[in-house]
């Protein structure tokens, strides 16, 4: 369906995304707290109890802060530092939905799907702003791939690695990782009839496998919370961390208790899941479709060449997830591996049978969907942040040459099916390109904390001498500066002499009204990033949506 040479062409570029895409600055909140928590694992060397600030964090488990803080230790403390975890797990995704594709279909499939999942746009995008979620979606797709790999071989390494996968991936964020593995392997045993799998002493070597995977998350949260039922964490005192990571944690999620709620929204990730799977989002749907409708007729009769293990476990996962009261777009990246399987095997099918009718229509959606990223491109470029600084020559020989080159496969006279895979990896490409070259670093120019940081580093503020008077966060300043802000009152402040105060407008006032004095202050733009809105990302309204931060001294 596609050459070797062809498919390393596309991934050498999709990696060159990622690899642009490290160096970015971290976004606030959840990739710049996650980010300070590990630093403070690091640079305390306490690898047992997890903090959210001052605060105790009982909410996830220790893997993806574990992993973080030991890339600090390796290669220092970076924002690059800490996404290389989840980049690496995303990479292992792509080679477990490889081998995933060609254990269910063959290697043509493999290859295609690690394709697509490399390239929709969540999966970029976690790996922009890292969260939990590449590193259980990494190991969750490992996990399912060896287990089925047992389940179809009944080799013995195939369930051992596939028990440590399901331990890593539980010990990254709970109970949702057993769902998530569990559902997909449910469904492909019940329609292959193969239970007997699972009914062998190979099943408790695995159990143990699992079990000493997870004991080391087991006991940080027995260290912290089961030992001191003194603490009262969100509310209660007694909590017991193994207690909360095997039963309450999920049950938390589902009614919004201690998190809060964000959405009702029952359907909330069927029309997220158009923009997270970009640019591949309209053939995954058909191919989600046809599947449906091939098993209804068949009346789920067993066919070798047909599998159920994407197409159920989607559809549980998304009953699933849809019933939480807290709901968030990455919730789905833990669904995108097995989506990328199911494409590539419609992709694949359309080819093998010559459905040249479906081949042309699908060409024609991902021709649209193409176009769009090109006027989106041309927009962030030239009108949301134009290219102005010192460098925008090296910006535009970028962009052109990316332009030309989607030009150059547009033209280009090869079968529909070969056109399809290749302006779609390109769309991704393209749009990531502009992305994470150009818009996000534009983008978090307006994230106060970071700018202040560099003004910080730039000055030489003593950074041990920073204090906020408020309890608000600031994770992206905390991170940069390599030292969280110290959290002080008016009251407390009174009689001290040279210090800096990181404040907002409405605290600058304040301070004034009770009369105290500064000598030097740095005043930077502040904008919620990751809630974007049109009167920000129009130029000439920008300044109304703005809010300042301050960093003054008081001498």
């Amino acid at each position: 369906m596609i050459s070797n040479k062809r498919y390393w062409f596309l991934l050498f570029l999709v990696v060159l995304v990622y690899i642009i895409g490290m160096f970015v600055t971290l976004f606030e909140n959840d990739s710049a707290q996650f980010a300070v928590m590990a630093m403070r694992m690091y640079q305390e060397n306490d690898f047992i109890n997890l903090f959210k600030g001052p605060n105790e964090y009982l909410d996830k488990p220790h893997m993806h802060y574990w992993l973080a803080a030991i890339s600090y230790k390796i290669f220092g403390l970076h924002d690059w530092a800490y996404r290389i975890p989840g980049i690496l797990a995303s990479f292992l995704a792509a080679y477990s939905c490889y081998g995933l594709g060609k254990l269910l279909y063959n290697t043509n499939i493999g290859k295609l799907a690690a394709l697509i999942f490399l390239t929709a746009q969540t999966i970029v995008l976690g790996n922009i702003d890292v969260r939990t979620d590449a590193v259980l979606t990494g190991f969750a797709i490992f996990a399912i791939w060896q287990l089925a790999t047992y389940i179809e071989n009944r080799t013995l390494i195939s369930i051992i690695l596939g028990a440590f996968g399901a331990g890593m991936a539980f010990s990254t964020k709970g109970q949702i990782a057993i769902l998530v593995i569990g559902f997909p392997l449910l469904c492909h045993l019940a329609y292959t009839r193969k239970w007997k799998a699972f009914i062998d002493w190979r099943v408790l070597v695995a159990l143990l496998v699992f079990a000493i995977t997870i004991t080391p998350m087991l006991y940080a949260y027995y260290l912290q919370f089961d030992l001191h039922p003194e603490k009262v964490i969100r509310g209660k005192s007694n909590r017991s961390g193994i207690f909360f990571i095997f039963w309450e944690q999920s049950f938390e999620r589902l009614s919004g208790e201690g998190i809060g709620k964000n959405s009702s929204d029952y359907f909330f990730f069927f029309h997220t899941f158009l923009w997270v799977f970009i640019p591949w989002s309209v053939i995954a749907v058909i191919a989600f479709g046809r599947r449906i409708k091939t098993f209804l007729k068949l009346k789920f009769q067993y066919i070798p060449k047909y599998e159920f293990l994407t197409l159920g476990g989607i559809t549980l996962i998304f009953i699933i997830i849809s019933f939480a009261q807290f709901k968030l777009p990455h919730y789905l990246n833990i669904t995108i591996p097995l989506f990328s399987v199911l494409s590539a095997s419609y992709l694949y099918s359309l080819n093998v049978y010559i459905k040249t009718k479906a081949i042309k229509f699908i060409l024609g959606v991902q021709y649209f969907i193409l176009g769009l990223v090109f006027v989106i491109s041309v927009l962030i470029a030239f009108y949301v942040f134009k290219l102005e600084d010192s460098c925008y020559y090296i910006y535009y020989i970028i962009l052109f040459s990316l332009f030309a080159l989607v030009i150059y496969f547009c033209l280009k006279r090869e079968a529909y099916s070969l056109r399809i895979v290749t302006l779609s990896v390109l769309t991704a490409v393209l749009l990531n390109m502009v992305l994470n070259g150009h818009f996000y670093p534009s983008l978090l120019k307006y994230q106060a904390g970071s700018s202040m940081a560099a003004i910080v580093k730039e000055q030489k503020i003593p950074v041990d001498n920073i204090y906020k008077i408020s309890p608000m966060h600031t994770w992206s300043l905390d991170f940069y500066n390599q030292e969280p802000l110290k959290i002080s009152s008016l009251k407390s402040i009174r009689n001290k002499k040279d210090f800096w105060l990181y404040v907002t407008d409405a605290e600058l006032e304040r301070l004034r009204n009770n009369d105290y004095d500064w000598d030097k202050q740095y005043t930077v733009d502040q904008f919620r990033i990751t809630r974007l809105q049109a009167k920000f990302l129009n130029s000439a309204t920008r300044n109304k949506v703005l809010n300042k931060m301050h960093l003054i001294h008081i001498y």
